[in-house]
């Protein structure tokens, strides 16, 4: 009888034929075993699917092939669908994890019950500097990822974050399933962020776990300038602040929120890229109502207290 996997991991690809092989060789060299491999595919025309089971017998692989490209955040939701994991991990295509990446996160994340979790993060195609530490969220509604860019420097202890980045990261499947997943509105960009705040205000916390290891490229689909991102990102970040951010909470920082929008959608001079920031924030606009109406549900369903998210929008 076929055992159960402990981890579902889920691997969306787009066009990933580069990157995918690298992926799937590092999970097939994992001391931890227990998992298995969900691949969906956005309607690739690269192959990037075609022979992964014959190639890598070892893992326990699915693949969903889709026939378009659905965005991020619809096919991660497609994939928890079919996952049979107690525990959801995320894993870009292009993030390539170190052997004893889930042994360590296994773990860890038995010591913190009732929370998701962060890989630590390093430059692929520069190994001197790090990629993440899972990610900071701020009273204005802007999202970083904690010391991207900064010179590697040894592991420290767990610490807890605002929430994981998705291109690697670890989540409760009830949870998650319970929260709804992924806001399929946004397609990508700031997905992750909105599902961490969702699941804070749901009252789980979250910890970045420097133990764990992965190598990524990022953006290497979509391009980390180009129009599709810039879009995505400044349009959703305005949904997720009014989405998630609590009654009193929302009008404290509203005046910060509006400052940063004004900031960038003149600061884009500079860039060129005025046109396509107006065009997201007129469209967030637009998206509005029925962003509200995901509001209501949300913070009905609001366990964590209000001293705990103002907490959380300060952690470094």
């Amino acid at each position: 009888m076929q055992q159960t996997p402990l981890i579902s991991i889920i691997i969306v690809t787009w066009n990933s034929k580069a990157y995918l092989p690298t992926c799937l060789g590092k999970l097939s060299m994992q001391v931890f075993k227990n998992f298995e491999v969900i691949i969906v595919d956005n309607g690739s025309v690269d192959g990037s699917v075609d022979g992964v089971k014959e190639k890598y017998p070892v893992l326990d692989i699915r693949i969903k092939k889709l026939d378009r490209n659905t965005g991020f955040a619809v096919a991660n939701n497609i994939g928890a669908g079919m996952a049979r994991g107690k525990w959801l991990m995320l894993l870009n295509a292009d993030a390539f994890p170190e052997a004893d990446w889930l042994e360590k996160m296994v773990n860890d994340a038995e010591k913190y019950p009732n929370a998701s979790f962060s890989s630590r993060q390093i430059q692929a195609n520069n190994p001197e500097y790090l990629d993440g530490e899972g990610d900071r969220y701020r009273a204005t509604g802007s999202a970083q990822r904690r010391k991207y860019n900064q010179p590697i420097y040894p592991a420290g202890e767990v610490e807890e974050v605002f929430s994981p980045c998705a291109a690697a990261a670890l989540y409760p499947r009830q949870a998650f399933l319970d929260v709804g997943g992924f806001d399929e509105d946004y397609f990508s960009y700031y997905e992750d962020v909105d599902l961490g705040f969702r699941l804070r205000l749901y009252g789980l916390r979250a910890y970045y776990l420097p133990q764990s290891v992965v190598y990524h490229i990022g953006s290497a689909s979509t391009g980390k300038y180009s129009e599709f991102s810039v879009y995505h990102a400044h349009r959703n970040l305005v949904w997720t602040y009014f989405k998630n951010m609590p009654s009193v909470l929302v009008w404290v920082y509203f005046p910060l929120h509006l400052l940063l929008n004004l900031y960038f959608s003149s600061a884009c001079y500079s860039t060129g890229q005025c046109r396509i920031i107006w065009k997201a924030k007129k469209d967030a606009l637009l998206g509005m109502g029925k962003i509200l109406e995901k509001r209501k549900k949300i913070q009905a369903n609001r366990r964590a207290s209000l001293k705990e998210i103002y907490y959380a929008l300060k952690l470094k």
